[in-house]
């Protein structure tokens, strides 16, 4: 059997990777190496197999030791999951959820709960817990888990996470975990056949409108805002058009309102697509998934709901609509699109949050232990939005970059034109000048005509807008009439620049004079 189809085929079980078989006899050192409270977190990229490390770990673990295990969630879909692959494992184990009974709990040795439940139950003391001497927590960095330490102040604890840096500043992981194991990279995993490789493609977005909430993260209002702006809805169609079109993908969006627009906007387009969120009942869910799975050009528009616990190795597409200071939102999101096939060595990833530029690449080398012990330190080196942008340049879209294929360079640096014209004791207003002159440049030199030129002149709107943006940022004033005002004004002289001087400027580029 050749390696590709052992991934392929390879079902859960007593079969593990190199790798793996490496994670786990780490993690047994440091049972046998540690006290019995000793917090242990292990990191391995999505699409790494977690659950089959821990499952093999609890397996191992209950044929050596007298002590029973407990596996903890955050969601209710992870702990099914986790439940069935502890049984392809051979290992019985029981779900505590809302309506689990607990009076057959004697005869369990390996308990599957999501945290709330737990949380509750252990509260209301009807869960025996004196027996448990390792309990393993799946998805690590929420701080949901961290109210359940103090009842297991006497067992080992095993966090696995493909990030570890907490969902909150104000609780960092090095605060609860002893010790972090680190594993496999995404480019190991990605050169060995374990994952495909990312394709980037990034969209500037403006997100100095966006807010950030007491969670550290943009808000979903200000998110809602901005995303679901007819200017950022023809972006994303244009993007997918792009990029995407024709291939299975995933949209990622902050809020339901935003998601429903994406919906609208692409079934007017006549493409595929359904929308899912937490509102959805079980069936719905189900009934979405189906579709996605044997749809080969489907797209799902969603809101978090499946960045964790969701494998689809047919996503040939990731869009992240939304943008995001969690470095694992990013890489969760990122990951669902990962999953190797038989056919699918890459996949496409589309940016239209500015993520790429905040974080780097997807399965870039970070130092997850300097992350871990000094998590201030990393946050703190993450670049702002207004700094973010500052960086940008405008890039045309390819359909528009055909209209002007004659022209070797359509870019225009208004930072730089202002640093410069500030320098030589020249008014601010001599940037936008220059900039109308290069503008009308490209235009007549891609024309036979003057009509042909205003025409391609109409086309600029979005590289307009950019360049008034950054105009006004360099010039310190931005109020909304003022820039509205200026975008106009542009437009207008823009125009007028062409139909005044199209023949000498044709001319000039051309060395003779246009025809009549």
């Amino acid at each position: 059997m050749s390696k590709q189809t052992e991934l392929e085929e390879r079902k859960v079980g007593k079969d593990l990777y190199s790798y793996q078989k490496g994670a786990i006899s780490q993690i047994f050192k440091r049972f046998e190496e540690a006290p019995d409270d000793y917090h242990l977190l292990y990191q391995l990229p999505t699409g790494g197999g977690k659950t089959v490390i821990f499952s093999e770990i609890v397996r191992q673990y209950l044929k050596h030791h007298n002590k029973k295990v407990l596996v903890m969630t955050h969601r209710i879909e992870l702990c099914k999951q986790t439940s069935s692959v502890l049984t392809e494992f051979g290992v019985v184990n029981k779900v505590i959820d809302s309506k689990a009974k607990l009076d057959d709990q004697n005869q369990y040795s390996c308990f599957v709960a999501m945290v709330e439940t737990l949380n509750n139950r252990l509260n209301d003391n009807k869960l025996d817990i004196s027996d448990i001497g390792l309990v393993i927590i799946d998805e690590a960095h929420y701080n949901s888990f961290t109210k359940l330490f103090k009842f297991f102040s006497k067992s080992f604890v095993l966090g696995v996470t493909a990030t570890p840096l907490s969902s909150s500043i104000e609780l960092p992981m090095t605060d609860n975990y002893d010790e972090l194991i680190v594993g496999e990279t995404i480019e190991s995993l990605i050169e060995n056949g374990f994952l495909a490789r990312a394709e980037m493609f990034t969209y500037n977005v403006g997100l100095t409108s966006l807010v950030v909430g007491a969670n550290g993260d943009y808000t979903v209002k200000s998110s809602e805002d901005l995303y679901t702006d007819n200017d950022m809805l023809t972006k994303l169609l244009n993007a997918y058009e792009e990029r995407s079109k024709g291939k299975k993908t995933l949209i990622f969006n902050n809020g339901i309102n935003t998601s429903l627009h994406v919906y609208d906007t692409f079934r007017a387009a006549g493409y595929p697509i359904a929308h899912l969120d937490n509102t959805n009942t079980k069936k719905e869910r189900a009934l979405i998934l189906r579709w996605f799975k044997k749809t080969p050009d489907a797209i799902l528009t969603s809101v978090s709901i499946l960045t964790t616990g969701f494998d689809e190795p047919t996503v040939e597409s990731i869009i992240l609509n939304r943008a995001t200071k969690s470095l694992t939102l990013y890489y969760q999101m990122i990951g669902r699109g990962s999953r190797i096939l038989k056919n699918k060595k890459t996949f496409d990833v589309i940016d239209l949050g500015n993520n790429f530029y905040r974080f780097g690449p997807w399965g870039d080398s970070l130092d997850w232990q300097r992350i871990f012990k000094s998590p201030n330190y990393y946050l703190d080196s993450l670049l702002g939005d207004e700094e973010l942008e500052s960086n940008f340049r405008y890039e045309m879209p390819k359909a528009l970059r055909d209209e002007f294929a004659k022209s070797e360079d359509v870019s225009f640096n208004v930072h730089e034109t202002y640093v410069s014209s500030i320098r030589n004791g020249e008014s601010s207003k001599v940037v936008l000048e220059r900039s109308i002159e290069q503008h009308a440049k490209i235009c007549i030199e891609n024309s036979e005509d003057v009509y042909d030129a205003l025409g391609l002149a109409k086309m600029l709107g979005e590289d307009i807008d950019f360049r008034i943006n950054r105009y006004t940022k360099c010039i310190s004033k931005s109020t909304f009439n003022f820039v509205e005002w200026l975008k106009g004004e542009y437009r207008k002289k823009l125009n007028a620049y062409i139909r005044a001087n199209f023949d000498e400027v044709f001319e000039s580029i051309n060395g003779y004079a246009p025809k009549d």
